[in-house]
């Protein structure tokens, strides 16, 4: 069986990958990353009833007048 030859231009990219994920920048980027997904998230699951709430005060309002 022969052993494969690592290639340096995926050594060059295995180390950027692993420089940039465990690096500050490289963690602060992740979390935003999160933190952007938890707030579109939590937007899709409340966007009806926020839809359905403000559309009976303005129906509460308009049926007073």
């Amino acid at each position: 069986m022969k052993m494969l030859k690592k290639s340096k231009a995926a050594d060059r990219i295995r180390y950027a990958m692993f420089r940039t994920m465990y690096s500050k920048q490289g963690m602060e980027l992740v979390q935003v990353a999160i933190l952007v997904a938890i707030a579109v998230a939590i937007g899709l699951l409340f966007s009806g009833l926020a839809k359905n709430y403000v559309n009976s005060i303005f129906d509460g309002l308009t049926t007073n007048f």
